[in-house]
């Protein structure tokens, strides 16, 4: 485990360098974006520069980067001129919890039609399963979400197209989790907006993640059936439920948790199509808003929070190993 933790170091590093280099390789100048349609003389464009101290050297401005986040600053936004700590507090809980919704539909529904595929294996209920995984995990999510807005949002006016809850809804953001906020609010129907605007994103955002988890339960519960165990306990006499889920599927978890692991890091880091189809306020929609302002802060700080995220989530999972798999103890 100290092995893992030493290597989130120069990993760190490699993160920072990916995401104070990516910005600067896009086109364009940020001081003219951040001006709009106020122009400025040379001189008064250098002064701007070199005051952001755009006009230094890249190692120069890198390993001032460094310094910043040393302290725990981020900058400040070149457009909004506020300090990018601030809005990452408010955007952050956004994409938390529509990870979350999507992460929870994935494994509810990718665990339950895994197990059920590999208990009627060769069927067509595993055959119709596998069809459909293989067809969720191919499908591309920016045409994904447009076919369920055109069909449940424009058709059936079952779900709102955008944003968080409805404008007639005043619901002060405490806790950042606008279902929480709006359960504790006591607003007569803003619950119900909160879960409206956020099912159709989560189903988006999840439907890849519900291929690639019932994929790999259907295929490690298939191991765990060929156990010697798995045949003891049937001629043990013990039920099918007891069989499945005390010996079957806790024995196929680990390398499910390790899909799950890598699905809610990319989750949270890869929610930049679906945010940015529903207008969703999260850090994937200010990091596109972002980088199309050349705001060198914003995008950096995104990237940074993405790619930590997903480390983060990842070693939170090897811990989670010794828990379900006791072998795993011994080699962490």
């Amino acid at each position: 485990m100290l092995a893992r933790l030493a290597s989130l170091v120069p990993t760190f590093l490699g993160v920072t360098l990916v995401a104070f280099g990516l910005i600067r390789l896009v086109p364009g100048d940020p001081i003219e974006v951040m001006m709009g349609e106020r122009h400025l003389d040379a001189a008064a464009h250098a002064e701007l520069e070199h005051r952001m101290g755009l006009d230094r050297p890249l190692p120069i401005q890198y390993l001032g980067y460094l310094g910043q986040l040393s302290h725990g600053d981020l900058g400040q936004s070149l457009v909004t001129r506020e300090p990018v700590v601030d809005e990452l507090k408010v955007l952050f809980p956004a994409t938390l919890e529509l990870a979350t919704a999507a992460l929870f539909i994935a494994v509810l529904l990718g665990l339950g039609l895994g197990v059920v595929a590999a208990m009627r294996r060769g069927s067509w209920l595993d055959q119709g399963v596998m069809a459909v995984a293989t067809i969720g995990f191919s499908m591309p999510v920016f045409w994904w979400g447009l076919i369920l807005i055109m069909f449940f949002s424009a058709r059936l006016g079952w779900t709102p197209v955008s944003g968080r809850i409805g404008v007639e809804f005043d619901v002060p953001l405490r806790s950042g989790f606008m279902l929480i906020d709006a359960w504790r609010s006591g607003l007569p129907g803003a619950l119900a907006s909160a879960f409206s605007h956020l099912v159709l994103p989560a189903i988006v955002l999840g439907t890849s993640t519900v291929a690639v988890v019932a994929r790999m339960a259907r295929s490690s519960m298939l191991e765990v059936l060929r156990e010697d165990y798995m045949r003891t306990a049937r001629a043990k006499g013990l039920g099918p439920f007891r069989i499945m889920v005390v010996h079957g599927l806790r024995n196929a978890l680990t390398p499910v948790l390790t899909v799950i692991g890598m699905q809610a890091g990319s989750l949270l880091a890869g929610a930049v199509l679906t945010e940015t189809i529903f207008s969703w306020p999260g850090v994937g929609k200010w990091l596109i808003d972002g980088i199309g302002r050349r705001d060198y802060p914003v995008v950096q700080a995104g990237i940074l929070t993405s790619a930590c995220t997903f480390i983060v989530v990842n070693l939170l999972v090897d811990l989670l190993y010794g828990f379900v798999n006791p072998r795993m103890r011994s080699r962490s």
